[in-house]
C-alpha cells in the first residue's frame, strides 16, 4: 500500500512540472540517441575498415624466410674466432618442407578454425614492350571463399572458373585497367624463370587498397605450382584462422617451435592499425558517456528547483507521517521514471536514425563492396545505453532526494 501510494505521489509531483519533466526526458533521450547512433556508425566503419586487411589476413601465417646460415663452413673446421663479410643467404628452395604434413597437424588442433595453403609467384605482366611488376596469389578457390571471404572481393566475373577453367586468373582490378584487359581475353605473363605463358581473365578482384590492386592477383594453386614448374606439394604459405583470434600471438611462437619455420600472427602483422581502431572506439565511448552525464546533471538541477519549490509539499507529506526514507524514494522515482521513459525513446530514436543512416547510399571506386553507409547494430551497445541511462538518473535524483528527505516539516510550516 505505502509503495503505490508513493508512486501515485510521484506521479502528481511528475505532472504538476509537466514541462520540466518533459525537458529533461528529452535530454535523456537526445543523449541515448546520440549515444546508440554515435557507437553504431563509429563501430561500423571501424569493422568496414577491419575487413579491408583483417578479413584477408589469416590469424596466423607460416611461411619460410630464406635466411644467411649461422654457421659459416670456415666454422666447422677452426675454432678461432673468424670475421666474415658479405656473408649470402644459402641456397633454398621457399617452399616448405613436409606442407601436407604441417597441414593435417594443424587441422587436427582443435583451436585452427581452417587452413587455406597459398603459392607466391613473382611474374611481369606483359603489355607490349612495357613489363609491369605483379604478383600471382596461387590459392585453394574453396578455403580461401571460406575463410578469408574472397568472392566478397571479386568484382565482376566468377571466381569459380579458377577451379575449372585452366590457366585462368582473377586480374587485380588496377592491372586490369593499365593493361585494358576484359573478361575472356587472354593475357600475357613473365615468370621470375623467364618462362612465358597466357591466362585467361575470368575476373577482376578488388581489396579497396590500390597499391595492391596494380600488382595482386588470383590463380587456382595447380597453376601457380605449374607456372613454377613444381610439383602438387610446392607451398610457400600457410594460412590458418583460429576460433580465437586473441590467441594468435602464443599460438604463432608454438607453431614456429614445433615445424620449424617462421610463423606471424596478425596482432603483431596490423599492430598499428589496431591501435587506430582501439583509439577510435575509444573516443565514441567517451563522447557517449560524456552525453548521458551531462543529461544527469539537467535531471539532477532540474530535481534540485523541485525540491525548493515543493517544500511545503515535503513538508506536509513528512507531518502526516512519510518517513526521509519515502520522501528519498519519491524523488528517487521521479528520476528513475525519467531516465527509463527517455531512455526507451532514446533506444527506439538511436535504432531508427541509424536504419536511416544504413540506407544512405555510400559508393566509392576505393570500396567496390560497399554499397551504403556501415552501421553496427550490435545489441550490447542497447544494453550499455539503457543501463547507463538508469544508473545516471538514479544518482541524478540520489543526492537531491537526500537533502529532501532531511527537510525539517515544523521549520518549514512556521515559515509559511
Amino acid at each position: 500500500m505505502r509503495f503505490g501510494l508513493i508512486i501515485s505521489i510521484s506521479k502528481a509531483l511528475l505532472l504538476a512540472r509537466w514541462k520540466q519533466t518533459l525537458v529533461a526526458a528529452i535530454g535523456v533521450t537526445f543523449s541515448i540517441t546520440m549515444f546508440i547512433t554515435l557507437l553504431s556508425f563509429m563501430t561500423g566503419l571501424n569493422k568496414m575498415l577491419d575487413g579491408l586487411i583483417l578479413n584477408r589476413t589469416p590469424h596466423v601465417h607460416i611461411y619460410k624466410e630464406i635466411l644467411p646460415s649461422e654457421k659459416q663452413p670456415i666454422d666447422y673446421t677452426s675454432d678461432a674466432h673468424n670475421f666474415i663479410s658479405s656473408v649470402k643467404p644459402k641456397n633454398d628452395l621457399l617452399d616448405l618442407r613436409n606442407s601436407s604434413v604441417i597441414m593435417k597437424s594443424l587441422r587436427d588442433d582443435p583451436r585452427v578454425l581452417g587452413v587455406s595453403p597459398k603459392v607466391n609467384v613473382q611474374v611481369f605482366y606483359n603489355i607490349g614492350a612495357v613489363d609491369l611488376n605483379g604478383v600471382l596469389n596461387g590459392i585453394d578457390v574453396v578455403e580461401e571463399n571460406r575463410l578469408f571471404s574472397f568472392s566478397e572481393y571479386v568484382v565482376e566475373g566468377d571466381y569459380q572458373e579458377l577451379k575449372s577453367v585452366p590457366n585462368s586468373i582473377v586480374l587485380g582490378k588496377g592491372a586490369a585497367e593499365k593493361m585494358l584487359a576484359s573478361i575472356g581475353d587472354n593475357i600475357q605473363i613473365t615468370t621470375s624463370r623467364g618462362e612465358r605463358v597466357q591466362l585467361k581473365v575470368v575476373g577482376y578482384f578488388q581489396s579497396g587498397i590500390q597499391d595492391i590492386d596494380k600488382v595482386q592477383s588470383y590463380v587456382s594453386l595447380t597453376t601457380a605450382q605449374k607456372l613454377l614448374g613444381e610439383s602438387n606439394s610446392y607451398i610457400t604459405d600457410i594460412q590458418v584462422k583460429l576460433r580465437d583470434m586473441n590467441k594468435a600471438p602464443e599460438i604463432a611462437k608454438e607453431y614456429k617451435q614445433i615445424y620449424e619455420v617462421e610463423a606471424v600472427d596478425i596482432q603483431t602483422a596490423n599492430a598499428q592499425f589496431e591501435t587506430g581502431t582501439a583509439i577510435r572506439t575509444l573516443i565514441s565511448y567517451a563522447v557517449g558517456i560524456t552525453l548521458l552525464i551531462v543529461a544527469g546533471f539537467g535531471i539532477y538541477n532540474i530535481l534540485n528547483m523541485m525540491i525548493y519549490e515543493k517544500m511545503d509539499t515535503i513538508a506536509i507529506l513528512k507531518a502526516t507521517g512519510f518517513s526521509g526514507k519515502d520522501v528519498k524514494r519519491v524523488f528517487i522515482s521521479i528520476a528513475l521514471t525519467i531516465g527509463v521513459f527517455g531512455g526507451l525513446f532514446g533506444l527506439f530514436f538511436g535504432f531508427l536514425i541509424s536504419s536511416g543512416i544504413d540506407q544512405i547510399p555510400f559508393k566509392t571506386e576505393a570500396l567496390p563492396t560497399i554499397k551504403t553507409y556501415p552501421i553496427n547494430y550490435d545489441l550490447r551497445y542497447y544494453l550499455i545505453a539503457g543501463i547507463f541511462s538508469i544508473v545516471t538518473t538514479y544518482f541524478a535524483g540520489y543526492f537531491p532526494s537526500r537533502k529532501a528527505s532531511k527537510v525539517d516539516p515544523v521549520v518549514i510550516i512556521r515559515g509559511k
